[in-house]
């Protein structure tokens, strides 16, 4: 039975291709959420509408889960809000 915390370790590991940094650190997932126990709810944003990476981050997400938790997950893209990197983070990438 995988956890929401170990849905979140797995989107420590996958990197956004431009930035190079993990998008649970980048802030782009908004909410994880246990359907049951091995169904997953996630709640994400890109860092631009148009992001060219946005579907390959998708099923990334999507294969890593399923590979490592033996899980399935649904992955709802919201633009609402829209993606605002916080003070730490401009921090981490010099911005």
């Amino acid at each position: 039975m995988a956890t929401e915390d170990q849905v979140i370790e797995v989107l420590s590991k996958i990197n956004d291709p431009e930035i190079q940094l993990d998008v649970y650190t980048l802030g782009l997932i908004y909410e994880v959420k246990a359907i049951d126990e091995n169904n997953f709810y996630i709640k994400m944003t890109f860092t631009t509408p148009t992001c060219p990476y946005g579907p390959m981050l998708v099923e990334e997400i999507k294969t890593k889960i399923e590979e490592e938790l033996k899980a399935k997950v649904d992955i709802e893209i919201t633009f609402n809000p829209p993606w605002q990197p916080s003070d730490e983070l401009r921090s981490i990438l010099g911005v």
